[in-house]
Protein backbone atom coordinates (compact mmCIF):
# COMPACT_ATOMS: atom_id res chain seq x y z
CA UNK A 1 0.00 0.00 0.00
CA UNK A 2 1.58 3.41 -1.52
CA UNK A 3 2.29 5.87 1.50
CA UNK A 4 0.24 9.57 1.10
CA UNK A 5 2.04 12.25 -0.14
CA UNK A 6 3.37 14.82 2.34
CA UNK A 7 1.50 18.10 1.33
CA UNK A 8 3.80 20.62 -0.28
CA UNK A 9 5.63 23.17 1.95
CA UNK A 10 3.85 26.70 1.46
CA UNK A 11 6.09 28.41 -0.67
CA UNK A 12 7.57 32.00 0.12
CA UNK A 13 10.28 34.13 -2.26
CA UNK A 14 12.09 36.50 -0.47
CA UNK A 15 13.23 39.84 -2.18
CA UNK A 16 15.82 41.58 -0.05
CA UNK A 17 19.26 42.63 -1.03
CA UNK A 18 20.93 42.76 2.01
CA UNK A 19 22.63 39.39 2.52
CA UNK A 20 22.85 39.02 6.82
CA UNK A 21 18.84 40.10 6.69
CA UNK A 22 17.98 38.02 3.61
CA UNK A 23 19.59 34.89 5.33
CA UNK A 24 18.59 35.54 8.74
CA UNK A 25 14.60 35.76 7.45
CA UNK A 26 15.34 32.99 5.18
CA UNK A 27 16.55 30.81 8.60
CA UNK A 28 13.52 31.18 10.34
CA UNK A 29 11.23 30.76 7.90
CA UNK A 30 12.64 27.94 6.72
CA UNK A 31 12.08 26.73 10.48
CA UNK A 32 8.94 27.21 10.28
CA UNK A 33 7.92 24.62 7.26
CA UNK A 34 8.15 27.47 4.75
CA UNK A 35 9.98 26.34 1.31
CA UNK A 36 12.37 29.43 0.46
CA UNK A 37 13.49 31.16 -2.84
CA UNK A 38 15.88 34.10 -2.46
CA UNK A 39 16.45 36.60 -4.60
CA UNK A 40 18.26 40.20 -4.18
CA UNK A 41 17.29 41.97 -6.91
CA UNK A 42 14.09 43.92 -8.41
CA UNK A 43 15.38 41.98 -11.58
CA UNK A 44 16.00 38.40 -9.96
CA UNK A 45 12.46 38.84 -7.87
CA UNK A 46 10.71 39.38 -10.99
CA UNK A 47 12.70 36.38 -13.08
CA UNK A 48 12.10 34.08 -9.61
CA UNK A 49 8.27 34.53 -9.98
CA UNK A 50 8.28 33.73 -13.78
CA UNK A 51 10.28 30.47 -13.25
CA UNK A 52 8.66 29.26 -9.62
CA UNK A 53 5.91 31.52 -8.57
CA UNK A 54 5.28 31.94 -4.95
CA UNK A 55 2.46 31.43 -2.70
CA UNK A 56 3.61 34.59 -0.75
CA UNK A 57 6.34 37.42 -1.99
CA UNK A 58 7.86 39.24 0.67
CA UNK A 59 9.56 42.59 -1.04
CA UNK A 60 11.77 45.33 0.45
CA UNK A 61 11.16 48.25 -0.77
CA UNK A 62 14.87 49.64 -1.67
CA UNK A 63 16.36 47.19 -3.81
CA UNK A 64 19.06 47.80 -6.64
CA UNK A 65 18.02 48.49 -10.37
CA UNK A 66 13.98 48.01 -9.86
CA UNK A 67 12.52 49.16 -6.28
CA UNK A 68 10.00 47.07 -4.87
CA UNK A 69 7.35 49.57 -5.70
CA UNK A 70 7.88 48.90 -9.77
CA UNK A 71 8.29 45.35 -8.62
CA UNK A 72 5.13 45.38 -7.24
CA UNK A 73 3.65 47.37 -9.81
CA UNK A 74 4.41 45.07 -12.53
CA UNK A 75 2.75 42.50 -10.79
CA UNK A 76 -0.16 43.42 -10.76
CA UNK A 77 -0.40 44.42 -14.23
CA UNK A 78 0.44 40.71 -15.01
CA UNK A 79 -3.24 38.47 -15.06
CA UNK A 80 -1.13 35.55 -13.77
CA UNK A 81 0.63 37.33 -10.79
CA UNK A 82 -2.40 40.15 -10.33
CA UNK A 83 -3.76 37.75 -6.71
CA UNK A 84 -0.02 37.11 -5.47
CA UNK A 85 0.12 38.03 -1.82
CA UNK A 86 2.76 40.82 -1.00
CA UNK A 87 3.95 41.60 1.69
CA UNK A 88 6.31 45.17 1.84
CA UNK A 89 8.96 45.61 3.82
CA UNK A 90 10.69 49.27 4.33
CA UNK A 91 12.21 51.56 6.39
CA UNK A 92 9.93 53.96 5.61
CA UNK A 93 7.32 54.62 8.47
CA UNK A 94 5.97 57.71 7.33
CA UNK A 95 1.87 57.13 6.77
CA UNK A 96 2.51 58.54 3.12
CA UNK A 97 4.69 55.94 2.41
CA UNK A 98 2.97 52.86 3.72
CA UNK A 99 0.10 54.37 1.87
CA UNK A 100 1.71 54.97 -1.57
CA UNK A 101 3.04 51.06 -1.09
CA UNK A 102 -0.61 49.82 -0.16
CA UNK A 103 -1.99 51.92 -3.30
CA UNK A 104 0.43 50.75 -5.42
CA UNK A 105 -1.03 47.30 -4.49
CA UNK A 106 0.84 45.69 -1.38
CA UNK A 107 -1.66 43.52 0.66
CA UNK A 108 0.54 44.26 3.87
CA UNK A 109 3.48 46.50 5.02
CA UNK A 110 6.29 45.79 7.56
CA UNK A 111 8.49 48.85 8.45
CA UNK A 112 11.83 47.79 9.81
CA UNK A 113 13.40 47.21 12.50
CA UNK A 114 10.22 44.41 12.98
CA UNK A 115 10.15 41.07 15.30
CA UNK A 116 10.73 38.22 12.97
CA UNK A 117 7.64 36.54 14.68
CA UNK A 118 5.10 39.23 13.33
CA UNK A 119 6.54 38.93 9.98
CA UNK A 120 6.00 35.21 9.91
CA UNK A 121 2.11 35.99 11.70
CA UNK A 122 1.36 37.96 8.51
CA UNK A 123 3.07 35.55 6.10
CA UNK A 124 1.34 32.56 7.86
CA UNK A 125 -1.99 35.30 7.48
CA UNK A 126 -2.01 35.75 4.22
CA UNK A 127 -1.83 32.05 3.37
CA UNK A 128 -5.03 31.62 5.63
CA UNK A 129 -6.29 34.35 3.36
CA UNK A 130 -5.73 32.98 -0.07
CA UNK A 131 -6.83 29.60 0.86
CA UNK A 132 -9.75 30.15 2.47
CA UNK A 133 -11.20 32.57 -0.40
CA UNK A 134 -11.34 29.31 -2.71
CA UNK A 135 -13.40 27.57 -0.67
CA UNK A 136 -16.34 29.73 -0.07
CA UNK A 137 -19.96 30.05 -2.38
CA UNK A 138 -20.58 31.91 -4.81
CA UNK A 139 -21.95 35.64 -4.19
CA UNK A 140 -24.47 37.86 -5.84
CA UNK A 141 -25.34 41.17 -5.66
CA UNK A 142 -27.16 43.27 -8.30
CA UNK A 143 -24.52 43.14 -11.00
CA UNK A 144 -21.66 41.83 -8.80
CA UNK A 145 -21.08 38.27 -9.32
CA UNK A 146 -18.34 36.90 -7.01
CA UNK A 147 -16.72 33.57 -7.51
CA UNK A 148 -14.45 32.47 -4.70
CA UNK A 149 -13.46 29.08 -6.00
CA UNK A 150 -11.85 30.78 -9.50
CA UNK A 151 -11.28 34.04 -7.70
CA UNK A 152 -13.37 36.05 -10.43
CA UNK A 153 -15.41 39.21 -9.69
CA UNK A 154 -17.76 40.38 -12.51
CA UNK A 155 -19.86 43.16 -12.74
CA UNK A 156 -22.54 43.27 -15.38
CA UNK A 157 -21.00 40.62 -16.92
CA UNK A 158 -17.50 42.69 -17.37
CA UNK A 159 -14.56 40.67 -15.69
CA UNK A 160 -12.62 42.97 -12.39
CA UNK A 161 -9.43 43.15 -11.52
CA UNK A 162 -8.92 42.81 -7.69
CA UNK A 163 -6.04 42.01 -5.94
CA UNK A 164 -6.30 39.55 -3.12
CA UNK A 165 -6.93 42.05 -0.11
CA UNK A 166 -9.65 43.88 -2.18
CA UNK A 167 -11.64 40.20 -3.06
CA UNK A 168 -11.73 39.38 0.26
CA UNK A 169 -13.08 42.94 1.44
CA UNK A 170 -15.28 42.53 -1.31
CA UNK A 171 -16.66 39.19 0.12
CA UNK A 172 -17.24 40.31 3.44
CA UNK A 173 -19.13 43.14 2.22
CA UNK A 174 -21.10 40.65 -0.04
CA UNK A 175 -22.10 38.30 2.83
CA UNK A 176 -24.38 41.06 4.17
CA UNK A 177 -25.31 43.75 1.90
CA UNK A 178 -26.71 47.08 3.57
CA UNK A 179 -24.34 45.93 6.81
CA UNK A 180 -22.41 48.74 7.61
CA UNK A 181 -18.69 46.92 8.67
CA UNK A 182 -16.31 49.31 11.20
CA UNK A 183 -13.05 49.73 10.24
CA UNK A 184 -12.20 47.76 13.59
CA UNK A 185 -14.54 44.92 12.10
CA UNK A 186 -13.06 44.39 8.67
CA UNK A 187 -9.47 44.36 10.02
CA UNK A 188 -10.79 41.54 11.97
CA UNK A 189 -12.36 40.19 9.20
CA UNK A 190 -10.25 41.06 6.08
CA UNK A 191 -6.46 40.85 7.94
CA UNK A 192 -7.43 38.25 11.23
CA UNK A 193 -6.71 39.22 14.76
CA UNK A 194 -3.43 38.21 14.97
CA UNK A 195 -1.55 41.05 13.77
CA UNK A 196 -1.39 44.86 13.55
CA UNK A 197 -2.98 46.55 10.97
CA UNK A 198 -3.85 50.69 11.04
CA UNK A 199 -7.19 51.16 10.51
CA UNK A 200 -6.04 53.72 7.67
CA UNK A 201 -5.55 50.71 5.71
CA UNK A 202 -9.00 49.68 5.67
CA UNK A 203 -9.80 53.18 3.83
CA UNK A 204 -6.55 52.16 1.04
CA UNK A 205 -8.41 49.15 0.04
CA UNK A 206 -11.81 50.44 0.06
CA UNK A 207 -10.48 53.12 -1.96
CA UNK A 208 -8.76 50.28 -4.42
CA UNK A 209 -11.89 48.41 -4.20
CA UNK A 210 -14.06 51.68 -5.57
CA UNK A 211 -12.16 52.22 -8.65
CA UNK A 212 -11.79 48.64 -9.56
CA UNK A 213 -15.84 48.33 -9.27
CA UNK A 214 -16.49 51.45 -11.36
CA UNK A 215 -13.24 50.62 -13.79
CA UNK A 216 -16.49 49.74 -16.33
CA UNK A 217 -18.78 52.63 -15.33
CA UNK A 218 -21.72 52.46 -13.69
CA UNK A 219 -22.69 53.53 -9.95
CA UNK A 220 -20.13 53.29 -6.93
CA UNK A 221 -22.04 50.29 -4.84
CA UNK A 222 -19.77 51.13 -1.83
CA UNK A 223 -21.26 53.58 0.97
CA UNK A 224 -18.87 55.06 3.37
CA UNK A 225 -20.64 55.84 6.76
CA UNK A 226 -19.22 58.93 8.29
CA UNK A 227 -17.59 57.83 11.87
CA UNK A 228 -19.36 54.44 11.23
CA UNK A 229 -17.55 52.21 8.44
CA UNK A 230 -18.64 51.50 4.88
CA UNK A 231 -21.23 48.89 3.44
CA UNK A 232 -22.56 47.30 0.10
CA UNK A 233 -25.39 49.07 -0.89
Amino acid sequence: MASARAPLAPHVLLVEDEPAQREMLAYNLEAEGFRVTQAASGDEGLAAVQDDPPDVLVLDWMLPGVSGIEVCRRLRARPETRGLPVIMLSARSEEVDRVRGLEIGADDYVTKPYAVAELLARVRAQLRRVRASAAGQVLEWQDIHLDPETHRVTRGGQPLKLGPTEFRLLATLMERPGRVWSREQLLDRVWGRDIYVDTRTVDVHVGRLRKALMAEGGEDPLRTVRGAGYSLG
